[in-house]
């Protein structure tokens, strides 16, 4: 209860004993006396109300001076002694107390001091223990970190939820160019993010289920490969492994990442070098097999006539010798571009896409026994999508409503074999299916059936069986080679991996209940701005925009934003004079509208929070109209929440929460400076709201609400 209310009520409850104690007595002697000098006493109390009015108003203030005394000195005092007393004990050890109070209290915080240096002493004869047993542990994670370092592949590791646990620094650079604009410093991969953000959601899905029914059928240490386009532009090779739990089920990923962009385009030219063979040796092929033909079947022919068909033979032979050579030389390196396919077994590759159909279409789907030996070198993502699309062709035009799946070997080739009972379907509606952009469900992907099977070097046609009233579409695809299997390999540790939180493993990517989950467990990201004044409805713009992440309870000094911002207006002097922005550091700089898409992809999937968040919110809110773009998630703020544990604490400004809480105050008055700052508050009340009962987001939404502060406006 506020203070002020907690004196009032006392202050009331106080005089009206007194008052009513006094009208009792009153009453009950004047209940004794005679009917006579009853009248004479009403006579004289009437005739002296004026004089009782003063009296009670003198009583009123007697009373409002002992409480006020009493208050200071023992309520209030022993209120702030015990508020000190929980920031010592559960953000700031070196902070000590003060009372003001009594004397009793001023002997009680000195006890209390010196509870503080003996619990001092002991944390840091704790930490010096740890900071040895550690020393070695530190070694090897450094070792690891460096070891990381030194790879050329990007390292993401992920939790099953798709956060990210651990990243190197290579791929942190794979996905900056996606970036963002001149002089910004952050990025899209980051602890706690998402790798959908980075990675196609159903390309990762579908590996997943691959790896899944690896480990089901038995395999020791199963991985896979696909290729797929990052939000960069950029074409990736993805290898992924799974990490299992201590019960052998899927707990995450890793995944080695390498930029093959380059390699498609050689790709391109090892196509391009076959049709141009193709084309180039035609017309010469068709000319020596003619002059070999008529040198073969007329021997009798004239000497003349034979010189001139060997002089044929051996031009056209040069002409097809010179047209290999040039390619050859032109397109060396293409040949060696094979890229987006991988081996494996057509077991693993029906029974993945049998749960694909069954999931996307909801047909039952079965697959026939077949043989762990059939290996094919295939774009499993592609080539399961393509079986889905015939699948769902079928079901949508003639009604189909169950289906199955076979495979066999035919020579160099598999037979992949797609069969359903009942309808027949015309040769012209597959080859119409195939030039269509394939619809898998409700997504429709610009890749046609064609496209696939080009890719794959396979071709499709469909065949029936009259008697049995049984269809098959019949995809040939080359056989593969068996993959060899890998050992795992003891890795010596060498150390820390550069950046990771392996504690995210613990939690579970939940977006509904979000005001359920406690605080120590969210991600947020504490952000701040400088302006050019202090009136937003007025026209003033956001300058500098700086953000840093908390993950795990942990702040990410690694994981920053920061941004200057052109406001295309002047700047208030005053305003400059604090936080030392002048308009030439502007010029050249992305306007907000640049700024806020960068910004919101940085922050989310998290809770923001900001020192009077009130007024940095309204910046932001007045934009929503002109940029599109808008904050929907939850916010918590710093002042407010410092309000709540310290309510008989004076000063609830950056500075003066910095200073209680033991906080360094570095780079003030810069938006990152105070972003940081801002951090390191924000964890350090944690425990002080724990001690409130304030464990949760929404205890914390509801509790900053009910503050007086919270009716700041701008």
């Amino acid at each position: 209860m506020n203070v002020s209310l907690k004196f009032s009520l006392w202050l009331t409850v106080f005089f009206s004993g007194i008052v009513a104690t006094v009208a009792v007595i009153s009453i009950a002697i004047a209940a004794g006396l005679p009917e006579e000098d009853y009248r004479v006493l009403l006579r004289i109390i009437e005739g002296q109300v004026p004089m009782l009015g003063l009296v009670a108003v003198l009583l009123l203030f007697a009373c409002a001076g002992v409480l006020g005394w009493l208050f200071r000195n023992y309520i209030t005092a022993v209120r702030s002694l015990a508020e000190q007393t929980r920031i010592v004990f559960a953000s700031n050890p070196e902070h000590r107390v003060l009372s003001s109070g009594g004397s009793d209290l001023v002997e009680l915080a000195a006890a209390i001091n010196r509870l503080a240096e003996a619990f001092r002493r002991l944390q840091i004869e704790l930490e010096t223990r740890a900071g040895a047993s550690n020393a070695r542990l530190e070694e090897e994670r450094n070792r690891l970190a460096a070891l990381m370092s030194e790879l050329s592949e990007g390292v993401l590791m992920c939790n099953v939820d798709g956060r990210i646990l651990l990243y190197n620094e290579q791929a942190k650079a794979l996905f900056g160019a996606a970036a963002q604009a001149p002089g910004a410093r952050q990025g899209l991969v980051g602890l706690g993010r998402s790798v959908f953000a980075l990675l196609d959601r159903d390309q990762v899905a579908h590996a997943l289920d691959k790896l899944q029914f690896s480990l089901d059928q038995g395999v020791g240490f199963p991985d896979t490969r696909f290729i797929t386009n990052a939000v960069t532009g950029a074409l990736i090779k993805v290898r992924m492994a799974p990490f299992l739990s201590a019960v052998g089920r899927i707990a995450g990923m890793v995944l080695t990442l390498e930029d093959v962009t380059e390699l498609l385009d050689l790709e391109g030219q090892r196509r391009s070098l076959l049709q141009t063979f193709a084309a180039g040796v035609r017309a010469p092929m068709a000319s020596l097999r003619a002059a070999a033909e008529n040198l073969t079947s007329f021997p009798e022919m004239n000497e003349a006539r034979r010189v001139q068909f060997i002089e044929i033979v051996a031009a056209e032979s040069r002409q097809v010798c010179a047209i290999i050579n040039d390619a050859l030389s032109e397109y060396a390196d293409a040949l060696k571009a094979s890229l987006s396919l991988e081996d494996m077994r057509t077991a693993d590759l029906l029974n993945v896409a049998r749960r694909r159909i069954e999931a996307v279409l909801g047909l039952p789907c079965s697959v026939e026994e077949a043989s762990v030996d059939i290996w094919i070198k295939v774009d499993s993502f592609a080539l399961v999508e393509a079986l889905v699309y015939l699948a769902g062709c079928l079901r949508e035009d003639y009604g189909v409503r169950s289906i199955g799946l076979r495979a066999a070997i035919n020579g160099r080739f598999a037979e992949l074999d797609l069969v359903w009972t009942g309808a027949i379907v015309a040769n012209d509606a597959l080859s119409l299916w195939e030039l269509q952009p394939m619809q898998i469900g409700t997504q429709q992907t610009p890749l046609t059936l064609k496209d696939v099977l080009d890719r794959h070097g396979g071709e499709v046609w469909v065949q029936s069986h009259k008697i049995s009233q049984t269809a098959w579409f019949r995809l040939l695809l080359p056989l593969g080679a068996p993959a060899a299997a890998t050992p795992r390999r003891s890795l010596l540790s060498e150390g820390r991996p550069e950046y990771y939180d392996f504690d995210l493993f613990r939690y579970a990517d939940t977006v509904q209940g979000l005001a359920e989950r406690r605080l120590v467990d969210l991600n947020y990201t504490v952000f701040d701005t400088e302006t050019t004044g202090l009136e937003p409805s007025a026209g003033d713009e956001i300058i500098s925009l700086g953000a840093v992440r908390i993950v795990n309870a942990r702040l990410l000094k690694h994981e920053i934003f920061e941004q200057l911002v052109n406001p295309q207006r002047p700047i208030n002097m005053d305003a400059s004079r604090i936080h030392g922005i002048e308009a030439q550091a502007l010029l050249g700089q992305p306007t907000i509208a640049e700024v806020l898409p960068q910004f919101q992809r940085f922050c989310e999937d998290t809770v923001l929070i900001a020192h009077n968040a009130a007024f940095d919110m309204r910046f932001l809110e007045m934009k929503e109209a002109a940029t599109g773009i808008r904050f929907a998630q939850p916010v918590l703020d710093t002042l407010l929440l410092s309000s709540i544990v310290h309510t008989s604490q004076e000063g609830h400004d950056l500075d003066a929460v910095a200073e209680r809480l033991g906080v360094s105050v570095i780079g003030r008055h810069t938006a990152l400076g105070d972003a940081l700052v801002t951090g390191e508050i924000f964890l350090r009340l944690l425990p002080l709201l724990a001690e409130h009962g304030i464990s949760t987001l929404g205890q914390a939404l509801v509790a900053s609400r009910k503050t007086y502060l919270a009716r700041l406006q701008y």
